[in-house]
């Protein structure tokens, strides 16, 4: 692959079903990477973590995701609007969860507040 930068974006409703289809536009954007088999799987269980904390703090919503991929990483970008991170509100098992699997997963992993989002790079392996 080229050094070539590429730019993908994703706008779905807030719904846990739909987890399958931001997991294999992960897998695919991460294609487009120097990844290897075993690294594209964290791609995915990370979109899908990073998915199903953001449907738990805005269901049925829209929920734009931005993925940014060149031959070295991934970037996923989960756009939250207002969320505040500090609510531990009802969100807070669910996010317990996402913090530790994205955390162990992806090369960083950031809560960005004003605009609110969660923002993931996971670095080529190959």
């Amino acid at each position: 692959m080229t050094n070539a930068s590429h730019s993908i974006s994703l706008s779905v409703s807030a719904d846990p079903r739909l987890a399958r289809l931001v997991r294999m536009t992960a897998a695919n954007v991460a294609m487009l990477s120097s990844m290897s088999v075993d690294r594209v799987e964290d791609i995915r269980m990370a979109a899908e973590e990073a998915f199903i904390y953001a449907c738990s703090v805005r269901p049925s919503r829209e929920l734009p995701i931005r993925f940014d991929v060149d031959a070295q990483q991934v970037c996923m970008t989960f756009e939250l609007g207002d969320f505040d991170f500090d609510d531990a509100g009802s969100a807070s098992e669910t996010a317990s969860y996402a913090d530790l699997i994205l955390g162990a997963v992806c090369d960083s992993y950031e809560k960005r507040s004003a605009p609110s989002a969660l923002s993931l790079t996971l670095k080529a392996d190959v």
